[in-house]
């Protein structure tokens, strides 16, 4: 009788016990059928059966997305393949397609068949796709940015452009590695180096407990770990937010970017040096002008003291300057075809609905030892495999009388889809004379010297466009810094492999 009931307890408590001579027999009904818990390719009684073999179909839809099968023999199953992304049986992997960043459904419904050959980046700016929401701070914001129908996550841009990170899972607070590492060789001083140069962890997502809001934190941590910049949007009434943030983008971006959107690696540093600053804290308020959103603005103030460090709260003082440095401006965005925004990505995977956007603002700012209004316009162009845009800088420093300005001019080219691209860029800083030159040059105007620079990059992308292997060229010339001195000239190679997760 003992054995009897030890026997029912084990079997009751344990059931897989009461299967462990069966087999799965049908490989293909989706029953379990010797009870272990593991159904059909799942099962290892099924590895080798033919209905469990890889390749032979691909990995789209519901049904081929949840049958434990490699079907297209990549190496991932199921809802571990990205070709998977936006399917319901993968909800838990990748966010529900009807549900926003927020929470909230707004439409979408399942992604269409694809033919063979394409994979979800394919769908992006297709159908009732506007090709206008892809980034993450517009995927988070609760807006129908681009006028197609869908919010946030349900939005084709948000979904499948590898770019975007708060769609993916969770929405709440995410972490994000850009890492970079390569070789440079200096052509003017026959050097060589290598080092891991690029380090930036990121944090972002929804603030919690506020709907429609959007948080980020940007930390190098090359040599030493320092915040370099820190962002929280809130929404107001009408589409309107309001964004308070540590600084340093004023009417350009290149200093707030991430590095793994600069199409050259970094930023034309002609472009910021004379015109932009880091104050210690900046405040934006941003919304539509027309109803459909292709005409937005922007306005901001800021403010400091002393110079800035490159890190969030960080100030020195240098030659006893601690003036007040401060900044108020405008700008004006316009989507005369398409949508483009300010923190997109001109890294391009496939072809790309055509674009045409522009953006006009001035601004008067102070710094440690200038007083200058500034003016900036920038247009992009964007179609099929072409991605082109322009930016233009002026300013008419008060203090010293002297006119300052620079452009810079990028294209790129998608010369393979999904596998390479092509980008080039050539710009210019012309300083004017000074009529009433400082006794001692102090700050960054020792800095502001007549720049000339030109650039070429191929991009091999081993991951989709976020991990990339790049070869680059550089060619900078620069003015004497004393009247009389000789030109400086930089050419630089470089080969740099990136990834960001």
């Amino acid at each position: 009788m003992r054995k009897l009931l030890l026997i029912l307890l084990c079997t009751s408590l344990f059931p897989l016990a009461a299967y462990a001579d069966g087999t799965e027999s049908i490989c293909d009904d989706r029953i379990d059928n010797d009870g272990d818990t593991v159904t059909d390719c799942a099962d290892a009684d099924c590895f080798k059966t033919d209905a469990c073999k890889a390749g032979g179909s691909h990995e789209r839809g519901d049904a081929h997305c949840s049958d434990w099968i490699d079907n297209d023999a990549d190496g991932a199953v199921d809802c571990n393949d990205m070709d998977c992304n936006g399917t319901q049986v993968c909800r838990g992997s990748w966010r529900d397609p009807n549900e926003s960043a927020s929470g909230n459904t707004s439409g979408g419904g399942d992604i269409p068949e694809l033919p063979a050959g394409a994979t979800v980046d394919d769908l992006i700016g297709t159908g009732s796709d506007n090709d206008g929401e892809r980034n993450d701070m517009l995927c988070s914001d609760g807006i129908d940015n681009d006028g197609d129908g869908q919010i946030d996550c349900a939005d084709f841009g948000c979904r499948f452009d590898p770019e975007i990170n708060v769609c993916r899972g969770n929405p709440g607070m995410r972490f994000s590695v850009v890492g970079s590492v390569g070789n440079e060789y200096d052509l003017e001083l026959e050097r060589n180096d290598t080092r891991f140069d690029k380090l930036q962890l990121r944090s972002f997502g929804p603030i919690p407990g506020v709907q429609n809001s959007f948080y980020l934190l940007s930390m190098r941590a090359e040599k030493t770990p320092r915040l370099t910049f820190a962002l929280f949007q809130m929404p107001l009434v009408g589409g309107h937010t309001i964004n308070i943030n540590s600084g340093g983008g004023g009417l350009s971006n290149a200093l707030v970017l991430s590095s793994s959107k600069l199409l050259l690696l970094d930023s034309a540093y002609y472009m910021s040096n004379a015109f932009e600053q880091g104050n210690g804290a900046a405040v934006e308020i941003a919304g539509p002008i027309t109803a459909d959103n292709k005409i937005r603005y922007r306005v901001f103030g800021a403010g400091g003291s002393g110079r800035f460090a490159g890190n969030v709260g960080g100030r020195y003082y240098t030659y006893n300057n601690d003036n007040y440095t401060w900044a108020t401006g405008a700008q004006v965005h316009m989507n005369l075809i398409g949508f483009w925004s300010r923190w997109d990505s001109p890294f391009m995977m496939t072809p790309v609905a055509t674009t045409l956007a522009m953006t006009f603002g001035a601004k008067y700012d102070q710094r440690a030892q200038e007083r200058y209004p500034a003016a900036h316009a920038s247009a992009l162009f964007r179609t099929g495999r072409i991605h082109f845009k322009g930016e233009f800088y002026f300013k008419k420093e008060l203090e010293f009388e002297s006119t300052q300005m620079a452009y810079n001019v990028e294209a790129g080219f998608l010369a393979l889809p999904k596998r390479i691209m092509l980008a080039a860029d050539f710009g210019q800083f012309i300083g004017g004379e000074m009529e009433n030159p400082p006794d001692l040059l102090e700050t960054d105007l020792k800095k502001q010297r007549d720049e000339t620079q030109w650039r070429v990059a191929a991009h091999f992308y081993f991951w989709r466009t976020i991990g990339r292997f790049t070869l680059v060229y550089t060619d900078r010339t620069l003015q004497g810094l004393n009247s009389g001195d000789e030109e400086t000239r930089e050419r630089k190679a470089g080969a740099f492999a990136q990834y960001r997760f």
